[in-house]
């Protein structure tokens, strides 16, 4: 029996709920003026709605690879989109030349370690994976 998309998409968003009760942290590298992002922001500039911090600085987000926990709860809980969700999102976006997704970097240590070296990256992570090459600019429950 095919279970219609929304079901599917129901069933991931309570699984990603049960299976990561990590916090996920937006980060920027700690030589980065942005102190804090609102959650609006942060989405825009994952979703490619906006290519800069607030304070006018180019933005490069950069996501965790493909199926990766942290990943899957960050989208669903930023933007409320689950994994099967994001992928459409971005097939219509590179579909109507309007959007590239962010390139994928690896896990939460690869991440941290890129943001840490580049001002205009900004990428998320596992909490605990924080150290003071980076600075947290928001966190998403």
């Amino acid at each position: 029996m095919r279970m219609p998309v929304s079901v599917h998409c129901l069933l991931a968003a309570l699984l990603l709920a049960g299976s990561c009760s990590a916090e996920v942290v937006v980060i920027v590298s700690a030589r980065n003026p942005v102190k804090a992002l609102s959650g609006e922001q942060a989405s825009d500039l994952f979703l490619g709605k906006a290519a800069e911090f607030p304070n006018g600085l180019h933005a490069v987000p950069i996501d965790q690879s493909e199926g990766s926990p942290v990943r899957d709860v960050f989208y669903l809980k930023s933007s409320g989109k689950a994994p099967a969700q994001m992928k459409a999102y971005w097939a219509h976006m590179l579909f109507t030349g309007r959007g590239q997704p962010p390139v994928e970097s690896g896990d939460s240590a690869a991440i941290k370690r890129l943001v840490a070296e580049n001002p205009n990256l900004v990428g998320y992570i596992d909490r605990s994976a924080l150290d003071a090459s980076v600075r947290a600019v928001l966190a998403i429950h």
